[in-house]
């Protein structure tokens, strides 16, 4: 069985989140999405277990798409998942250094582990989570930005919490 992990924060998962899942699902027997716990972030806008269960949400349609939660490095949720793939979608070319730099940092921690680099479709090249937050801060409309079903949970988060999360 081909195997793969997409780690990443997914505060919240957005489009371009969704359309990385779908392109990997695509290729992968079995795609585990994993919301990793990054100690140099703060604690974000959603608790873990909440953006497990978002991406669960949007992903519901995905028979072959797994959603989990670690606080461990990447490279050993591989080894202890039995998966020797990491799925990254890449923006832009400043991307591509810091995620090369990971790649190989995870292939010395679990030699057997390869990155695998999706580009981002143009239309979802400048999205990011930190983006979604700030339009949801100012009321923009998020349709462009984040999957249907979670929009209402986006803005009442984002109207709960204040600006901390940033």
């Amino acid at each position: 069985m081909r195997r793969a992990i997409y780690p990443g924060s997914f505060d919240p998962v957005t489009l371009g989140h969704l359309d990385i899942i779908k392109r990997a699902a695509a290729i992968f027997d079995e795609l585990i999405v994993c919301v990793s716990v990054n100690s140099a972030k703060s604690s974000g806008l959603f608790s873990p277990e909440e953006r497990v269960e978002l991406i669960r949400q949007v992903t519901e349609d995905l028979p072959n798409v797994k959603v989990d939660c670690s606080r461990e490095l990447v490279a050993d949720y591989a080894r202890r998942s039995r998966s020797r793939v990491l799925v990254k979608g890449l923006r832009a070319v400043s991307d591509y250094e810091s995620e090369i730099q990971m790649a190989m940092i995870n292939a010395k921690l679990y030699p057997k582990l390869d990155t695998v680099f999706l580009y981002t479709r143009p239309k979802y090249a400048y999205l990011s989570s930190t983006v979604v937050k700030e339009l949801a801060r100012y009321g923009a409309d998020l349709s462009d930005f984040v999957p249907r079903q979670i929009i209402e949970r986006v803005r009442s988060k984002v109207a709960q919490s204040g600006q901390d999360y940033l």
